[in-house]
């Protein structure tokens, strides 16, 4: 795969859910080690297209190609195994359960006992959770500690680590700084500068403007389920965003060549 090769890309994608209409030939591109701003008023087709990309929801039409290759997601599981995980708005986190535990829950490291029976290495598993949260530079107390003590940008962090644990290469996240204190949002954002340092390609769905213009390389506006512009951020503005986001386009905005339909 060559670097213009996008690690994911969405073709012509229609969504219908009976008589609505959710998609309608909705494109979308992610690079390798790029941050994508994805925003648009609520019922715009943010999380439906998420969705799509993480293979909860197959496509009515359109297609879906990962570093470039057609593919066709049957389950959140298959876009697992080509590395796209999706951290949800309400994180699905286990709160009694301990921060190493949820990293690797469902994909516990084993060991076998009397040579043939696999038992959950809990030795290892803290050992491999510590390591990650080290490279993700995501302090806490210990990895014994349960979710439920935690604060809630360490909960955001737990449930980004656990996206990355297993490699991922496109990690989708819904509202990741919606319900955290001023001082938290910092750190789940620099987080996410992290993730695109590492090379991973990250899409972001926010309302809050402060978030995508300080970590994203670009936006994506979404409009009553199609595209509606896009740009990087460097060459737009939040009053332009928002002016995009109530379905306005400016002249100057359509010489420029930044919307997509």
């Amino acid at each position: 795969m060559s670097e213009a090769t996008p690690v994911i890309e969405a073709r012509g994608i229609y969504k219908y859910f009976g008589a609505i209409t959710a998609l309608e030939d909705v494109n979308l591109r992610l690079m390798k080690g790029e941050v994508l701003g994805v925003v648009g008023d609520n019922g715009a087709g943010k999380s439906t297209l998420m969705k799509v990309l993480a293979g909860m929801y197959p496509p009515n039409k359109g297609e879906l190609l990962v570093q470039g290759q057609p593919q066709r997601l049957r389950s959140p599981r298959d876009a697992r195994d080509l590395g796209i995980e999706m951290v949800y708005q309400d994180l699905a986190l286990a709160g009694n359960m301990r921060i190493d535990e949820n990293i690797f829950l469902g994909r516990e490291h084993t060991r076998n006992a009397l040579g043939f029976i696999p038992l959950v290495n809990h030795k290892l598993n803290a050992v491999r959770a510590q390591e990650h949260l080290d490279r993700l530079k995501i302090q806490v107390k210990s990895v014994n500690q349960r979710v439920e003590e935690l604060s809630g940008g360490q909960r955001q962090a737990v449930a980004i680590a656990r996206a990355t644990a297993l490699h991922a290469q496109i990690v989708i996240m819904d509202e990741p700084t919606a319900a955290l204190a001023i001082k938290e949002v910092r750190k789940v954002l620099d987080l996410i500068k992290d993730l695109r340092n590492s090379g991973i390609g990250v899409i972001l769905i926010s309302h809050r403007l402060d978030d995508i213009f300080y970590v994203c390389d670009r936006i994506m506006v979404l409009f009553h389920g199609r595209n509606f512009a896009e740009a990087p951020l460097g060459k737009t503005d939040r009053n332009e965003v928002i002016g995009w986001i109530m379905g306005n386009k400016s002249k100057e905005n359509v010489s420029a060549g930044m919307p997509l339909s």
